[in-house]
């Protein structure tokens, strides 16, 4: 892979799409090569760029809780959580993402990305099927919602089974504590949630756009269809229907994949998502943030509208910014838990490289009956 080394006052910069969790990100920067990267010496390792926020105790701070004190320390860890950046970044990423969007693809051809979307996630999976993943271990760190012994917002408060739900025999019907992954891809979350939460009233759905990802979600020798249910939806299509009726999710679970559909069709897809969700479950997203490392590497005829890509294996990616998921989440009548940028800074020791990465992670609570009888017992 060819890339562009920066040498800097304090480090060097490999900008390549790595990522720490999702190794994907590897194969796709084979696809084109790199930038012009010239403007980078903006993107140094400095005093004025990191936070002076102390980390917290224990094995794996959490999200947002591993802090760069001193830059001389830069290569102690694999990574560093919310590393601010300075003006003159900032600027130079705006600048950089106004040149590589200038010219974006003709709509015939960003219709054909459309139409062939599940070919191009069924020829990868065909490619790689199960050996290109990790597995993701941190989830049980960020999103406590998915371990053993958590219980559902509605068991705390009292409330019982929705009408929808005690009047349909359906997969996972007996369970007491559901979670539904969108978009999951070989298993790579699906899986470590049933091995690490022994919870025996767990049931698990997981579901993809790519009937190849969902086959070798079955295939595996972990997969057991008395606790999981895997089965081949398309998050974006208004008209396909989910097996489990409204009001029967304590979890959903959205990671890396709301940027690859249409801006256009988000909304949608996230009203239709939190109609599946108890009182007082909760939607758990992260996602690409606005100016990541992988926005900033496209080049020209890449870009499908503002701040929406398509990469050279046809698959495609939109990069948020907190209001933006914000919107989504609230118009679709859930509460803010948590909305989170993180600008990580990655390290690889071995090299002594450094990539910049901006992740948003979210957390968005349906209301729970209780809570909305209060609120109507307050209203004047």
């Amino acid at each position: 892979m060819s890339v562009t080394r920066v040498r800097s006052k304090h480090v060097h910069f490999l900008w390549g799409r790595v990522s720490m969790s999702d190794w994907l990100a590897l194969y796709w920067a084979r696809l084109f090569p790199a930038a012009d990267w010239s403007f980078t010496r903006a993107f140094s390792v400095s005093t004025a760029t990191v936070s002076s926020t102390s980390g917290m105790d224990g094995k794996r701070p959490p999200f947002g809780n591993r802090h760069l004190r001193d830059p001389s320390q830069v290569f102690q860890h694999n990574a560093w959580d919310n590393v601010q950046w300075s003006e003159e970044q900032q600027s130079a990423a705006h600048k950089k993402v106004l040149e590589n969007s200038s010219q974006p693809l003709p709509a015939e051809q960003q219709e054909e990305y459309e139409n062939k979307a599940s070919s191009f996630w069924d020829d990868f999976y065909t490619i790689h099927e199960n050996r290109f993943f990790k597995d993701r271990q941190w989830l049980f760190t960020e999103f406590p919602e998915l371990s053993s012994g958590h219980k559902s917002q509605a068991a705390v408060d009292g409330e019982q089974r929705s009408d929808s739900e005690k009047s349909k025999d359906y997969p996972g019907s007996s369970a007491t504590y559901r979670i539904l992954e969108v978009g999951c891809g070989v298993g790579n979350t699906v899986f470590p949630i049933l091995q690490t939460n022994n919870d025996p009233g767990l049931f698990v759905y997981c579901c993809d756009f790519s009937s190849t990802a969902v086959e070798i979600v079955k295939s595996n020798p972990n997969y057991d269809p008395s606790r999981c249910l895997a089965f081949v939806h398309d998050l974006s299509d208004q008209s396909a229907s989910y097996p489990i009726p409204e009001e029967s999710l304590d979890a959903v679970v959205l990671i890396f994949v709301l940027s690859a559909i249409l801006p256009s069709k988000m909304q949608d897809a996230i009203t239709r998502l939190s109609k599946l969700l108890k009182p007082g479950g909760c939607i758990l997203l992260r996602d690409y943030g606005r100016y990541d490392m992988a926005q900033l590497r496209f080049k020209k005829g890449r870009c499908l509208s503002e701040n929406f890509y398509v990469r050279g294996d046809g698959t495609r990616v939109y990069f948020f910014t907190q209001d933006e998921l914000g919107d989504l989440f609230t118009t679709a009548g859930l509460e803010k838990v948590q909305n989170t940028v993180d600008r990580r800074l990655q390290v690889n020791r071995g090299k002594q490289l450094t990539m910049y990465r901006v992740w948003i992670q979210c957390k968005y609570r349906k209301p729970g009956n209780s809570q909305t009888r209060h609120q109507e017992n307050a209203s004047p």
